[in-house]
């Protein structure tokens, strides 16, 4: 598949955060006096677009100011130990990147907790692009992100592709026109998407990448 721009969804995509996404959601639920969740019911829910996320895990009618700085502060002071970018996506983006592609993120993470991610897995240079909920005034399943990352790369939406691992990520891209590929090793189970990619190999191969020179 040949496109100038891959733009990449973060957790559960490009990085394994669900210890630490989990953890920090409980964090927070013991600031507020709340019981901590089960990790699966945290994770099984993370890109369930039909849900308020506030409401479900912090029993709020939206996010608030203060549980950012509470999830903030477990990140920062466990992030060297609970993240890790899944096996072979170093050697596909310097394969990609060699290859003289645009490459961009879109997430709904906080802005700080991104590049905090980004910049311990040693793969921020990488991105010509990063765009966070925080940086447009609807997250995905809104197709904002997407769009403002063309506009700023000025390239057509013909030429991107957006690879995600759950609902929102497809429904943004299909919302901004843009191609998808959705995968099957981040936070939702794909078991019966006959069209989902289950390796980072196959997602190599799909995008015509060879990645074991980088190795």
């Amino acid at each position: 598949m040949d496109k100038t721009l891959i733009i990449f969804d973060m957790d559960g995509t490009l990085v394994d955060s669900s210890h630490i996404i989990a953890n920090a959601i409980n964090h927070v639920r013991g600031k507020l006096d709340l019981p901590p969740m089960p990790r699966d019911a945290i994770i099984g829910q993370v890109n369930n677009h039909q849900l308020n996320p506030a409401q479900y895990f912090y029993e709020a009618e939206r996010f608030e100011p203060i549980h950012e700085a509470w999830f903030s502060e477990y990140y920062s002071a466990h992030h060297d130990h609970q993240l890790q970018l899944y096996d072979g996506i170093r050697e596909l983006l310097t394969a990609l990147k060699a290859q003289g592609k645009y490459l961009a993120v879109a997430t709904n993470a906080y802005r700080s907790s991104t590049y905090e991610t980004l910049r311990h897995l040693g793969i921020e240079p990488l991105f010509d692009a990063v765009m966070t909920a925080e940086d447009v005034p609807s997250p995905k399943p809104a197709p904002d992100m997407l769009l403002r990352i063309l506009e700023r790369l000025n390239i057509p939406k013909e030429e991107a592709l957006f690879i995600g691992d759950g609902p929102r990520d497809e429904a943004a891209a299909e919302a901004a026109g843009i191609d998808y590929i959705m995968v099957d090793w981040g936070f939702t189970d794909h078991d019966r998407n006959t069209q989902a990619i289950r390796s980072v190999a196959q997602l190599a191969q799909v995008l015509g990448v060879d990645t074991e020179r980088n190795r």
